[in-house]
């Protein structure tokens, strides 16, 4: 499917501020298109105020003050982990940076490219580079996948903190510490929002391919099944492999273009829940093709808020403080590295952050039956 244009240039404005300066055939790999693409949208984009051309490159407008070597005593330089092409953690990375940069830490940048265990080998290079802490967000398509980097990212010798990631209660990564958002609390956004409106059967339509939407599937069975508000529900993958461990439940016939309208149909539910943003937009435009208006017909809730606004209905969305994430992860290791220089004991923390509601023109009260 071909990425909006507003969301690829979300894109190259969050990986221009997270490096300050990066090459335009560096960025249309990244994006998988043509180096005339990137070129075009950074000349909009620089005409716009947002960032500045260079020779082949792009320009943050703010360049990162980065010290060419940490202060006698001073906190050194901290590694940062995170998956490439992934527009959610890109804006993990920015708040992460930013907080670091001002804390007068050295960044040290690394991409992890998609392919299953990419994490373990940059990783292990790490202490070669001098850096006293990690920040890392894994890709962790699977629960498999998340399981067998429990071992050795619990044997990792340097402070490290988990960003987006919940480690497993009892596991190795247990005593780590991470940061993450409340997708138990975001979900219960979402429903409260529609039930107010008198929705009472309601359907989510979610991935199931990272750990954030493995634990939106899980909040939501939680929270409709609990409530006695919610008459029926039902959960399916919201697109054709979206599931990588193959285990979220019976698939959708994915070559029916109006699959989603017929299961609201037959479940008689007039709301939605989709996880994420461009499978939301993408499933909207299914639904008016099949005759079901939003918000007429069925109101609709997104899961991300990265490009939800900026379909031709803007969508109510559910927003993880995605940048907050980051940042507090970045003042986390901060605390924790004082700690050490210190000698002061340090006991680990596990820190949640709330989403927030975005309402905008996708929800409405629910038809009268």
């Amino acid at each position: 499917m071909r990425e909006p244009v507003g969301e690829r240039r979300r894109r190259i404005l969050a990986a221009v501020r997270a490096r300050g300066e990066v090459r335009v055939a560096d960025l249309a790999s990244e994006l998988e298109v043509s180096v005339v693409t990137v070129r075009r949208d950074v000349e909009v984009l620089a005409q716009e105020g947002r960032l500045r051309r260079g020779h082949g490159s792009a320009r943050s407008l703010v360049p990162a003050e980065r010290p060419s070597a940490p202060p006698p005593g001073g906190p050194g330089a901290v590694a940062l982990v995170v998956p490439e092409r992934h527009a959610y953690l890109n804006e993990v990375m920015y708040g992460a940076r930013t907080a670091l940069e001002a804390a007068g830490m050295r960044v040290v940048l690394h991409i992890a490219p998609q392919v299953e265990g990419a994490e373990r080998p940059i990783v292990e290079r790490i202490p070669q580079e001098g850096a006293r802490g990690l920040l890392i967000a894994p890709r962790w398509r699977s629960a498999a996948e998340e399981e067998a980097d429990q071992g050795w990212l619990a044997r990792v010798e340097r402070p490290t903190v988990l960003m987006e990631r919940r480690p497993r209660p009892g596991g190795p990564l247990h005593t780590m510490d991470a940061v993450c958002s409340d997708h138990g609390y975001g979900v219960r956004l979402a429903v409260d929002h529609l039930v107010g409106l008198g929705h009472r059967r309601i359907v989510l339509a979610a991935r199931a391919d990272s750990p954030t939407a493995r634990a939106v599937r899980a909040a939501f069975g939680e929270v409709a099944s609990a409530d006695p508000r919610v008459e029926d529900w039902a959960a399916v993958l919201s697109a054709e492999g979206a599931d990588a461990d193959g285990d979220a439940g019976p698939e959708p016939d994915f070559d029916d273009p109006g699959w989603l309208a017929a299961l609201l149909r037959r479940r008689g539910a007039t709301a939605a829940l989709l996880h994420g943003d461009v499978d939301a937009l993408m499933l909207v435009q299914r639904l008016a093709e099949a005759g079901v208006r939003v918000p007429e017909d069925c109101s609709v809730v997104a899961y991300d808020d990265v490009v939800a606004a900026l379909g031709a209905i803007p969508l109510t969305a559910v927003a993880p403080p995605k940048a907050e994430v980051g940042r507090v992860a970045a003042e986390l290791m901060r605390d924790r590295l004082a700690a050490e220089a210190a000698g002061t004991p340090w006991s680990p923390r596990r820190v949640e952050v709330l989403p927030r509601l975005e309402v905008r023109e996708s929800t409405r009260g629910a038809p009268t039956p």
